[in-house]
């Protein structure tokens, strides 16, 4: 790659970061938030609930809508309203005022991922696309390493409202970088919305749409209550809670690299296999939650598989634009990130109502009954693919 494409994907990937940041810190503090205003912690879940949610439903259309315009002054604009985002989150109040403003924040940070993936794998020949694709990617797992650690301590720390004034800060620097390396002379493609949007209705990029969301929801059905998971379950001593976080997200960096290592070749067959690996590791944590070093182990394998299949799919839905409707590649950029935000509603909620009405460890082997369907959709998937191309 040259200079210029360098610095465009260390942008990019920092983007990432940020916007990883902002979104997941809020599951290391769901405590902070509930004692501060005064909520069941269930109510503070709903925060990643409502987010994702945002996430996947305006994601899609917004990405359409915006795909016209110039991408170097979307962006610039993207991310100056996430950084008004987290300033209101900083200052909110109440609940209603929080979730609004993580509202606000998810309708941008959606699109601004989607415009990521789609400069990113644009701006590179189609060799180095898998590599570039999980780079960007990896701006997510770092900021389980560092954002997401450092955010849960100063938290703890200074109170929950100080995370989101960091995270403003980090939305600053990514600003700042953004508007010297992202290319000035990038073009909107006009295109219908309808047909856009119509894509949508596409009976394989639905099957692919739902592989991610499934395998995202078995992780999250646990992650999203992985602390009190550690508090109440394992019983990690507060003050440790951050550190486990900081292990999960070092593991989860290998996830991120072996994914790209799965997208070189036949990255679909092989994830049939990988959810089943998933399923039986969630499945683990059931059993090995008796013991604070086998949960520990149980939940550094959650995170090692985690990531697998993002740059693989993130490169079937660019491919399958491009043999169904090539003007729709920004929409299906948007397609992973958004399934990935379907997946973690899913599983957050699904999550609560376990841990609501059965208990906080079956959230284990929910989320592993979760991973064998994301098994089946992607050897339904990989069939089609082969008869499409046996043809």
């Amino acid at each position: 790659m040259s200079t210029q494409q360098k610095l465009l994907t260390i942008n990019l990937f920092l983007l990432t970061f940020v916007l990883g940041t902002s979104e997941f810190v809020i599951v290391g503090l769901l405590a902070e938030v509930a004692s501060g205003l005064n909520i069941m912690i269930s109510t503070a879940g709903v925060l990643v609930s409502a987010f994702a949610i945002t996430f996947a439903i305006g994601t899609p259309v917004l990405t359409a809508i915006f795909s016209r315009y110039s991408k170097y002054p979307l962006m610039l604009i993207l991310i100056s309203v996430f950084i008004a985002g987290n300033i209101m989150t900083a200052l909110s109040s109440s609940y209603l005022l929080l979730l609004l403003s993580r509202i606000i924040t998810a309708i941008v940070t959606g699109v601004l991922i989607a415009l990521a993936m789609a400069v990113g794998s644009g701006a590179v020949s189609s060799e180095k696309r898998g590599t570039v694709i999980s780079i960007i990617f990896t701006g997510f797992t770092v900021a389980s390493v560092i954002g997401v650690p450092l955010g849960t301590f100063i938290g703890q720390r200074w109170g929950w409202q100080a995370s989101f004034w960091f995270t403003a800060l980090l939305g600053v620097i990514s600003l700042i970088a953004s508007s010297v390396t992202i290319p000035k002379g990038l073009k909107g493609t006009r295109s219908a919305l309808k047909k856009q949007i119509g894509l949508l209705t596409n009976p394989r990029i639905i099957i692919a749409f739902f592989i991610p969301a499934l395998s995202i929801a078995a992780t999250y059905t646990v992650y999203t209550y992985l602390t009190p998971l550690l508090q109440q379950v394992l019983a990690v001593p507060d003050q440790y809670i951050s550190l486990v976080f900081l292990l999960y997200g070092v593991v989860s960096i290998l996830s991120t690299l072996i994914g790209g290592k799965l997208a070189l070749r036949n990255g679909l067959g092989k994830l049939r296999i990988g959810f089943l690996i998933q399923a039986v590791i969630l499945l683990s944590l059931y059993y090995s939650s008796n013991s604070v070093i086998g949960g520990l182990i149980s939940i550094s394998f959650i995170a090692l598989v985690v990531y697998t299949m993002n740059s693989t799919i993130q490169l079937y839905f660019i491919d399958l634009a491009d043999q169904y409707d090539p003007s729709a590649k920004d929409l299906a950029s948007s397609l992973t990130p958004v399934s990935i935000n379907v997946g973690i509603a899913l599983g957050s909620g699904l999550g609560g109502l376990v841990t609501t009405n059965i208990g906080l460890i079956d959230v284990s082997w929910v989320g592993a009954i979760i991973a064998i369907a994301a098994s089946m959709l992607t050897f339904i998937s990989f069939g089609l693919n082969r008869k499409r191309y046996s043809v």
